[in-house]
């Protein structure tokens, strides 16, 4: 009985060992990508004198991925990110208010009459 547990045991660490290598690539990508959004943000502060909200949001939530995965892999957490958890919802943002744009106007509409 022992026995089993003990061989549960090392097939469950060799499991993470391999899911941590996996989750080290993604890691990788994603600060690649979490990089580029930040760069991007920048120059659309730079035009627009605001940040974009979808920016601000899309990097939020790839940012609390990136924790993630740091949790996963110093065994703070035995929950595997994303895309075995929900993939993070962004939260309120806390600094400047993003660049908003006013609705278009709809144009007037050429309807035929009804008979």
């Amino acid at each position: 009985m022992s026995d089993q547990k003990v061989e549960a045991k090392y097939e469950s660490i060799v499991l993470r060992v391999l899911w941590m290598i996996v989750f080290v690539l993604v890691w990788q990508v994603a600060q690649f990508i979490l990089g580029a959004v930040v760069l991007v943000q920048l120059i659309y502060r730079l035009i627009y004198g605001a940040p974009s909200a979808s920016l601000m949001n899309f990097g939020d939530s790839l940012s609390q991925f990136l924790a993630q995965i740091g949790r996963f892999g110093s065994f703070h957490s035995d929950q595997k990110p994303w895309p075995f958890a929900d993939w993070p919802a962004p939260r309120t943002p806390e600094g400047e208010a993003p660049h908003t744009v006013a609705p278009a106007p709809h144009p007037a509409r050429d309807e035929e009459p009804k008979l």
